[in-house]
């Protein structure tokens, strides 16, 4: 099978699982998204509580529904919290957590709430000492599927060929159990991670793949640099 259809197989796989286990929550319809699950607080907790988190002052989350917990316990941490906005669309969205007021936390690691608390960058960040990625499957050798887009890859070339992060920078995901799959089939431009953590458990993967060394500039589409300002920023470089 090619590999896209495998993957667009595994999605539609896992989005079915979650919703017919009840394991599925709000947004709705979860197909065509990164989904929201049950115990997604669970798995946030259990990321809180490993030593990848505890050691990282910046931390670079997707702004998905399950990881709301994550980027709240980032600013709870006095960490440093970089989000993407929508699309790329107007870059990147810094928050400090010194400027943010305590009871306001749980806002603004929504969407609204980082545009209304954070700093809107394009191409000048600072060095991430942790990613995390939303994902619709993972298995346990490091292999990722996200929701089609390609965003959470782009991010990262990014943000590699702005040196914010380097290949040895820990990626992570949170994700309901179901969403362990036995094998996604990887490309140049995707993106492995080493930690997933579910709301039962957590594990180290084998990370059998290689990281791409940044921006693929062949693989990118024309609407993309039209699209996206920071691409047509490091292109001129």
């Amino acid at each position: 099978m090619d590999p896209r259809e495998e993957k667009m197989r595994i999605r539609e796989e896992v989005w079915e699982r979650l919703v017919r286990s009840g394991a599925a929550l709000p947004p709705f319809p979860v197909r065509g998204r990164i989904p929201n699950f049950r115990g997604a607080d669970a798995a946030a907790r259990r990321l809180v509580e490993s030593e990848v988190f505890r050691k990282a002052r910046v931390v670079f989350c997707n702004p998905d529904s399950p990881q709301r917990y994550v980027r709240e316990a980032v600013l709870r941490h006095g960490k440093t919290l970089i989000m993407a906005s929508p699309r790329l669309r107007e870059g990147f969205l810094i928050l400090d957590p010194g400027r943010v007021p305590e009871e306001e936390y749980r806002y603004a690691s929504t969407i609204r709430g980082a545009f209304a608390y954070g700093e809107k960058v394009l191409d000048s960040l600072p060095r991430v000492d942790l990613k995390v990625a939303g994902s619709v499957a993972v298995d346990r050798v490091g292999g990722r599927v996200g929701k089609g887009g390609g965003f959470s890859d782009l991010e990262y070339a990014i943000l590699r060929t702005l040196n914010a992060l380097s290949d040895e920078t820990p990626i992570v995901t949170t994700v309901h159990d179901l969403q362990v799959v036995e094998k996604v089939p990887m490309d140049v431009h995707d993106v492995p991670v080493d930690y997933v953590f579910t709301p039962t458990t957590h594990f180290k993967t084998a990370r059998a793949y290689p990281r791409p060394p940044g921006i693929l500039w062949e693989r990118l589409r024309e609407e993309d640099l039209r699209e996206i300002p920071v691409l047509r920023i490091l292109a001129k470089r």
